[in-house]
């Protein structure tokens, strides 16, 4: 299938507000000629994110079919994965033209029955990147075979960056001289990777070993897999799928994700987020009775904070856990890559 994406943001092109989009600009940009959001027209990529280059904003269908296009992404991932209603009529014009169609959302396009009966006389396709596998099972512990050493991202929140640090440090763990591979969890991921599984798509008997079969096929060439966290287990919501995720990626180590400028989680105020120290805590609690594994490095998302209040927000963190902490986009990847590679030739050694 075709990867020359015009992604559709209609409304929602942002820092916040464009999850999916956003990482396909980041860390595949030569597969991208335009944005969709009328609300944005006229401007590019790196005036919206402040990454993303020259890639322009465009207001119609029309205009960007001036970029050549051969697929329509869905750039966004809302609250529940629910198509937006009124994307319909663009859909339809994507795939009457022969585009084909990317979605990371909970509602499947592939069965709509008459974004079906447009792809089947154009020819186009369409791909939904959180269809979960048919033929998953349960959890077994069958990672606790494997050589390699699992790494997971977790996070005071959902939304705070567990994707986005893997693929951050991935080059820089390699550049110790290991194998490493990213195990995708999430649709983003799975865009960016070009494999995986949606685990918040799954059944929840399966997430385990959705989470199982991910990490073994990730583990066949590599020394250290980065898993892509998904959640958290403070958030009312979404802690099952973390909690699944955990016990069948079964990690030795993890990286905690935070936001400095959040003390509460994402659309409810009434959970307030506890201190660093005590959510490290919690995840070594809940990985315990399975696998002993600790937090051994942080990954802070300082966007909206100044270069001066960013720098102090990783020091007050530092000092706070005592392990190493950086931002891996605005700052070196660095210090989590090294205590990555540190933990496994540790873990390794006799």
């Amino acid at each position: 299938m075709s990867r020359r994406f015009r992604i559709l943001a209609e409304g929602h092109f942002g820092p916040l507000t464009s999850k999916t989009a956003n990482a396909c600009i980041r860390y595949v940009p030569g597969e991208v000629v335009a944005v969709l959001d009328s609300t944005q027209a006229g401007h590019t990529a790196q005036e919206i994110l402040g990454f993303g280059g020259a890639i322009p904003v465009v207001a119609s269908f029309a205009e960007g079919m001036a970029h050549a296009p051969r697929a329509l992404l869905i750039g966004i991932a809302p609250a529940g994965g629910q198509f937006p209603s009124t994307w319909r009529a663009i859909v339809c014009d994507a795939l009457r033209a022969g585009l084909d169609v990317w979605s990371g959302l909970h509602t499947m396009l592939g069965d709509d029955p008459e974004f079906a009966a447009i792809a089947q006389v154009s020819g186009a396709a369409i791909r939904d990147l959180r269809r979960a596998p048919a033929d998953l099972d349960v959890g077994s512990g069958r990672v606790r075979d494997l050589e390699a050493t699992i790494v997971l991202t977790v996070g005071t929140d959902c939304n705070i960056g567990k994707m986005t640090t893997q693929l951050q440090v991935q080059r820089a763990v390699q550049a110790h001289g290991h194998r490493v591979q990213f195990a995708a969890t999430g649709q983003t991921g799975i865009l960016v990777e070009g494999r995986g599984i949606a685990v918040d798509a799954v059944v929840a008997d399966f997430i385990a070993g959705a989470a199982e079969s991910l990490t073994i096929e990730a583990a066949q060439d590599a020394d250290i897999v980065l898993v892509e966290g998904q959640g958290s287990l403070l958030h009312p919501a979404y802690s099952g799928v973390t909690l699944g995720l955990m016990h069948g990626a079964l990690p030795h180590a993890m990286v905690l994700c935070a936001q400095p400028s959040r003390t509460t989680i994402t659309r409810n105020p009434w959970v307030a987020i506890p201190p660093l120290r005590d959510v490290m805590a919690l995840y070594a609690q809940a990985m315990a009775p399975l696998r002993p594994a600790t937090v051994i490095a942080l990954a802070l998302n300082t966007f909206d904070l100044d270069d001066t209040a960013a720098r102090r927000a990783v020091a007050r963190a530092q000092d706070e856990t005592g392990l190493p902490v950086t931002d891996p986009v605005r700052f070196d990847p660095a210090p989590i890559a090294d205590a990555i590679a540190r933990f496994h030739t540790d873990r390794l050694a006799p």
